[in-house]
């Protein structure tokens, strides 16, 4: 379509799955009421970020995807005509669970899911203990607004990941997020921190000619040990900001964006062109090492 609007949810949680999820609904209308018709949620927003520990009560917040929640959000996509990219904890089998996506298009149609493919295990992101990692390669979504790409939080870190999902035909990348300042931090940790984060997703849209749209949570969590630290943001495919939200506060944000200059960045800035396909093959490689 070339010109699309996309919407943004930052928000905090609670505990209360429903009160999270209805919030998260209402907030996809405000949106819709604003124009947007491509609506990201951010990651795991039926909950609180629950991997700062190791426990098998979380376990029982996992979903079957297509579910209820699915159920339920592409009836409001129906509705509304507009689509929902959604991150949920999906229940795949008993003792298989992953950190998953799925995109319900405009009509409501469920078009499918992307599981979370790098798994991070870090001091208050103890994913891998529950997470299995994705196994559905990286996927893009055919919407009726235009052909998206989905990855995750830990995701946004890897370039391939990127590359890949625009190789595909992704005409825009979608980062659903989870975030966050350790509270006991200093101010400049905190701003080396997140000018990092900003700045590999910035370049993924630079090296694919592609926009790129991270959502991400805000609000204290973790008893206060932990602050989301928001600044959900568009890039466009030169890794201009179109629009960045605060660090403090809930937004629902509706920014056009326009598709069709991706043909012109990469026509002036030829990075797909001039890719050296026949000497990436180490790439594939865990670490070289010499001799």
């Amino acid at each position: 379509m070339g010109k699309v609007k996309i919407g943004l949810v930052q928000m905090s949680c609670t505990a209360d799955k429903q009160q999270n999820l209805q919030k998260a609904m209402h907030k996809v209308r405000e949106a819709a009421a604003k124009g947007a018709q491509i609506i990201c949620l951010q990651e795991l927003f039926t909950s609180l970020y629950f991997c700062d520990v190791e426990d098998y009560e979380f376990f029982k917040l996992a979903e079957a995807i297509p579910g209820a929640s699915t159920d339920a959000l592409g009836k409001l996509a129906k509705e509304l005509h507009v689509v929902i990219i959604a991150s949920l904890f999906e229940k795949r089998a008993q003792g298989i669970y992953h950190n998953t996506t799925a995109v319900l298009d405009a009509d409501g149609t469920y078009l499918g899911k992307y599981r979370k493919m790098h798994i991070p295990d870090d001091p208050s992101y103890y994913e891998k203990f529950y997470f299995t990692p994705g196994d559905l390669g990286y996927k893009i979504f055919k919407t009726k607004f235009a052909n998206i790409g989905v990855l995750i939080c830990w995701d946004q870190w890897y370039p391939e990941a990127a590359r890949i999902t625009a190789l595909m035909g992704a005409e825009i990348l979608f980062y659903p997020t989870a975030i966050g300042w350790a509270t006991a931090q200093d101010e400049a940790t905190n701003t080396e921190q997140y000018n990092a984060w900003q700045t590999i997703q910035r370049s993924h849209a630079v090296a694919n000619g592609v926009h790129v749209v991270s959502v991400n949570r805000v609000g204290f969590e973790q008893n206060g040990a932990m602050k989301f630290w928001g600044g959900s943001f568009i890039s466009n495919p030169f890794g201009t900001i179109l629009y960045q939200a605060t660090h403090d506060h809930e937004e629902v944000i509706v920014q056009e964006i326009d598709t069709e200059k991706t043909d012109s960045y990469r026509t002036h800035w030829p990075f797909m062109r001039d890719r050296r396909i026949d000497s990436y093959q180490p790439i594939t490689k865990r670490y070289i090492d010499e001799g």
